[in-house]
């Protein structure tokens, strides 16, 4: 089995050997590489093939909201979950514009973290419990409340909307294929086509469309 190749981003060197020492736990794990800076991370990219990097905000020039744009930038395949201590708001809307797919706080467990990088190397989205519920808040809040829904003002099927509504429900891709009795790989497509049809970027420009069309 292929291992997620991982690369820890964090300022604090003691962060980085503790979430090096629980990764290096995980059979299908393998830490390639830390780094103390946006300058750092870029530098590794051009060297190794990575999937996910755990993403520190607090970080020197650049920091890790600047580092995530440049990484979609030149590396788009690579996923960034960021894993910080900010709970904000404005903090959790610039990662997630930047590209993030997940965004993690430094408090949690284990076996969150572990979900949240499986989830993002199979294309999915994760949050933490109170980031999720920031950022439903931010969204709505930028339209000062939900519109009634209307099929007529959307662009999207049917099918299409059903997946939209279970993505914003945070459902990973195969268990929207279980309850829509689908295949992953279907899925997986309407997801692709959601983002183009959406001109959306990630899981949080779905999220914002499906709460402006009053769709969830």
């Amino acid at each position: 089995m292929e291992k997620i190749r991982v690369v820890i981003a964090d300022d604090h060197k003691l962060i980085r050997v503790g979430l090096n020492a629980i990764l290096q736990l995980e059979s299908d794990v393998e830490v390639v590489a830390e780094a103390e800076n946006g300058t750092e991370v870029m530098d590794i990219l051009k060297g190794k093939i990575v999937d996910v990097i755990l993403m520190d905000i607090d970080m020197g020039n650049p920091n890790g909201i600047d580092t995530t744009y440049k990484i979609k930038t030149d590396f788009p395949d690579v996923k960034v979950l960021a894993l910080t201590q900010h709970e904000e708001r404005d903090y959790i809307v610039k990662m997630l514009e930047a590209g993030a797919s997940g965004y993690l706080l430094k408090n949690c467990g284990r076996d969150e973290l572990l979900a949240a990088i499986h989830a993002v190397v199979n294309g999915d989205s994760y949050f933490s419990q109170s980031v999720s519920a920031t950022l439903l808040k931010a969204i709505t809040d930028l339209k000062g409340g939900l519109k009634p829904a209307s099929k007529a003002n959307t662009p999207l099927s049917d099918r299409e909307i059903e997946v939209l509504r279970l993505i914003v429900e945070e459902h990973s891709n195969a268990e929207i294929a279980e309850k829509l009795f689908i295949s992953v790989r279907t899925v997986d497509t309407h997801r692709r086509n959601l983002l183009e049809k959406l001109q959306a970027k990630n899981t949080a420009g779905l999220v914002k469309y499906a709460i402006e069309k009053g769709l969830v």
